[in-house]
């Protein structure tokens, strides 16, 4: 006699979400502060699976993206806690948290759809990529993250050619969303949890370099928090998973630019030094192949920008002001986020050097591109100014800087963003 199969819904959703193993779900929901074995874990995985209490409800739809049905769960009364019914609310974190954690669809369904539909998807996951350097984060990201949750479900609905183009797409939807998340509104564990999502749909799109990018955005994770094991483990994946497809120079050189930024933040900046230089070498050489058409955030610019900065954070002082400045004057006009940040590090080359008027007119600059445009990574780097200055808070230009830092626009932009 055969064997039941199991709640299969659970397991699935369970391996699509990262967690390869009974016990590995039971460790994330343990993090979670609930007391859950892998013991238990089996038994929701069981042919007659137990309602679980309502603790664990949220934790599942948290971690699993999907409802308590969804994942094989047949309520006593009808209904969950999780997800309630006509007439009872739900909290907005919780929405926002099963959308954002929408598990990447392992096969596709019965109905199916026309092939139009990812050169549609693709079409509007574009006009995010672009939308982005102009639209305020906060304004953007719940649009990019519903997309994606709309790339979810189309991807079990479509097959063949059509399917790894969605894909495709849908990775780079989850990847824009992670960049978002982490660069503009600073919100890392999140980051973190999309980027994953934008890893498995790039494995479903089997897109190599995709795949690439969207590792190395997660080692800037770990590499800005100080965690160098962490991050340099992710640059390898993210290497290795270049070298299976045709990579570009200018790809391979934002591989070492990122490596660059981690060992930077982590006290390294020979060994980021040494970076830059091979990364300027590969520019160099010129393209074997050409870029994807996703990789809009680097150029050779951008890499000669964080050259600047490692300069500036190893204490070359005269060697960063000249990198920056002439970075300054070959930034194209869209590049307003990044103007920001160069900004602020030649601020902050003025601080160090002891040049508090310099340094607050290139803050001020920066922050009047805040006011257009807004990035919290070119915040972050004004702030680090500030403090830089505290010796000479006194002074008329300190104080002039504070008023802009602190003025009605500028603080609740800060606040809000």
């Amino acid at each position: 006699m055969q064997r039941p199969a199991g709640n299969t819904r659970l397991r699935a959703a369970r391996v699509a979400a990262g967690y390869n193993s009974q016990q590995a779900l039971a460790d994330a929901l343990t993090a979670l502060g609930l007391s859950v074995g892998e013991r238990q874990v089996r038994r929701w995985e069981s042919p007659n699976p137990p309602w679980p209490h309502p603790d664990c409800q949220r934790a599942l739809v948290q971690l699993l993206g999907q409802d308590m049905q969804a994942l094989g769960f047949t309520p006593p009364d009808g209904r969950d806690e999780a997800h309630p019914g006509p007439g009872r609310q739900v909290p907005a974190a919780g929405i926002i948290a099963a959308v954002s954690r929408t598990t990447v669809p392992a096969r596709a369904q019965a109905v199916m759809q026309p092939a139009t539909v990812a050169v549609d998807f693709a079409a509007v996951t574009r006009s995010h990529r672009r939308m982005y350097w102009s639209v305020a984060p906060a304004e953007l990201h719940p649009s990019v993250l519903a997309h994606a949750r709309l790339g979810c479900t189309l991807l079990n609905e479509t097959a063949g050619d059509t399917r790894k183009t969605l894909a495709a797409a849908l990775s780079e939807s989850y990847l824009l969303a992670g960049r978002i998340e982490f660069f503009d509104l600073r919100e890392p564990d999140d980051a973190d949890a999309t980027l994953l999502r934008a890893l498995q749909a790039a494995g479903e799109a089997d897109d190599a370099l995709l795949g690439a990018a969207v590792l190395a955005h997660m080692a800037f994770i770990p590499g800005w928090a100080g965690e160098r094991e962490k991050a340099v483990e992710r640059m390898v994946a993210a290497r290795t998973y270049a070298r299976r497809g045709a990579a570009s120079a200018e790809l391979l050189a934002w591989l070492d630019a990122v490596e660059a930024e981690c060992e930077t933040r982590c006290g390294n900046t020979r060994t980021a030094l040494h970076l830059i230089g091979h990364g300027e070498d590969v520019l160099a050489a010129g393209p074997e192949h050409a870029s994807p058409a996703w990789l809009d955030w680097f150029s050779a610019a951008r890499l000669a920008a964080f050259k600047g900065n490692t300069q500036l954070k190893a204490g070359h002082l005269p060697q960063a002001r000249e990198t920056l400045a002439q970075v300054l004057e070959e930034l194209p006009p869209e590049s307003d986020k990044q103007r920001t940040v160069v900004l602020g590090d030649l601020a902050a080359v003025e601080a160090a050097d002891g040049n508090p008027e310099k340094a607050c007119r290139y803050a001020s600059l920066a922050l009047d591109q805040l006011a257009v445009t807004w990035y919290a990574t070119g915040m972050d780097r004004i702030r680090e100014v500030r403090r830089m200055l505290a010796p000479h808070q006194h002074e008329p230009c300190v104080r002039d800087l504070d008023d802009q830092l602190y003025g009605w626009t500028t603080t609740v932009s800060a606040l809000t963003r």
